[in-house]
């Protein structure tokens, strides 16, 4: 039996703290055109992400990737820095 190859989820974001041992918290946003308005809005969301070795730094553009679930709240590594 194979198993099939999953799309990951690929987002970019900026880090905004890295005080967690092997964990960087990520904001990454992105404009969304409200459904009666018409106005772009800008939505912000934080994610909890594994970062091995912690190399990290705060204000860095990193790329993350979706996961299997590390703990409780993370589900992204980081691959890259943007």
């Amino acid at each position: 039996m194979e198993t099939e190859k999953k799309n990951k989820k690929v987002l970019k974001g900026k880090v905004v703290s890295n005080k967690m041992d092997k964990t960087a918290t990520v904001v990454v946003t992105r404009f969304e055109k409200h459904p009666k308005y018409q106005k772009y809005l800008k939505i912000s969301k934080k994610y909890k992400v594994h970062d091995a070795d912690n190399s990290a730094q705060v204000g860095e553009e990193v790329l993350i990737e979706e996961t299997r679930p590390i703990s409780k709240d993370k589900n992204f590594k980081i691959i890259s820095k943007a």
